[in-house]
């Protein structure tokens, strides 16, 4: 165990890192951050802040130096200079954890040799391997770069037959994974946490609703047939064991028009479909990271009351420098979180609001929050 007093490093110094951290004071732990700009907002609530290049090898051993354990915010990171680094301390998740599901063609694979569900895809190399994977997959169908694409990023759905070759070269990436189109009649994601000890507990599946591929809110509980909701658990435990987990991972699945869940992607970091637990949970995903990490007990992870979460978006300034956050203020069951990101750039996560449930009412007050966010 890793006991509290100690100093744990953050790879990556966004807003997940920032609220892990926030998490962590609580417990007593000390924060060192590692991002290629000073000003991360992470940074701004640690107690060291290294500044570098990921790829930057001698800077990460000198970020390691004196810390107890290390940990990522994002997958962004690449897993070779992870792995020196777990030569000489604990980190988690393991590197061989980020390898995997940092790469869409490792990922998918991984679920299809263990019997996960997921999406029939096919991994292309060029104009031609993508005529033939689209021939055997039909259309339409949906072009994912390999490597490092996250919000819609790196994706381009394919309708119709066309001129392959050019698609490819605007494509402009060595490797693909062509996927199935799924016609889904909900998205879903089940956050697991795993101790070092095999202790394994899951947050309550979560609705989402997506606006030009980034989550615009969700919903807890979700929606969804209990059957269903269990079925979800189920995966993300199997998911956490077989890769040995040790930390948080996200599984977002889809939910076919059948009933089935598919597993689309994963995250072995906090995710932002968890961000109601700080508020509506009895333990938040960004603590139960830091007392999974820190080799903690884990915390309970019931939902005690229902509520919606909604991102807020640099496209919500309207291109102004300020907002008038007074509609959210105002409201008593509305909890606040802006990140200090700086700039709000249109599609950037510049914050989000929890809008809980008060007294008996079981449903996440959908309609309210989506009244709330009008008014901004």
């Amino acid at each position: 165990m890793i006991a509290p007093g100690a100093t744990i490093g953050i790879l990556g110094g966004g807003q997940l890192g920032r609220m892990s951290i926030l998490a962590g004071r609580a417990l007593g732990y000390r924060f060192r951050v590692f991002d290629p700009k000073a000003d991360c907002c992470a940074g701004m609530v640690a107690d060291e802040v290294v500044t570098a290049n990921y790829d930057d090898v001698d800077a990460l051993l000198r970020f390691a130096e004196g810390l107890d354990a290390i940990t990522f915010e994002f997958e962004n990171v690449a897993a070779e200079p992870l792995a020196k680094l777990a030569e000489k301390l604990p980190v988690h998740p393991r590197p061989e954890v980020l390898h995997i599901c940092q790469n869409r063609r490792r990922e998918k694979e991984f679920l299809r040799d263990n019997d996960i569900p997921c999406a029939d895809f096919r991994v292309v190399d060029g104009p031609d391997t993508l005529a033939a994977a689209v021939d055997e997959l039909g259309m339409p169908c949906v072009l994912k770069t390999a490597d490092f694409g996250y919000d819609g990023k790196g994706q381009v759905k394919i309708t119709e037959a066309q001129d392959w070759a050019k698609l490819w070269s605007a494509f402009d990436a060595p490797l693909g994974v062509l996927e199935k189109w799924i016609p889904f009649s909900a998205e879903c994601s089940v956050i697991a946490a795993r101790s070092s000890s095999g202790e394994l507990h899951c947050f309550p599946m979560a609705e989402n609703d997506h606006r030009n591929h980034i989550l615009h809110r969700s919903i807890a509980p979700a929606r969804i047939d209990k059957a269903i909701q269990v079925n979800g658990e189920y995966i993300a435990r199997q998911i956490a064991e077989k890769l040995d987990v040790v930390g948080l991972i996200a599984v977002e699945f889809f939910l076919t028009q059948e009933g089935e869940l598919l597993v689309n992607e994963t995250a072995p970091r906090p995710h932002n479909s968890g961000h109601h637990t700080i508020d509506a949970c009895v333990t938040s995903q960004f603590e139960q990271h830091i007392r999974a990490v820190c080799g903690l007990p884990l915390g309970g992870t019931s939902l005690h009351t229902p509520a919606v979460m909604v991102n807020l978006l640099g496209d919500v300034w309207h291109g102004e420098a300020t907002r008038d956050w007074s509609p959210i203020l105002q409201n008593p069951r509305a909890k606040f979180h802006l990140y200090d990101k700086g700039d709000p750039h249109p599609g950037r996560k510049m914050g989000h609001f929890t809008l809980l449930v008060e007294g008996e009412n079981e449903e996440a007050p959908v309609d309210e929050a989506d009244a709330l966010f009008g008014e901004l």
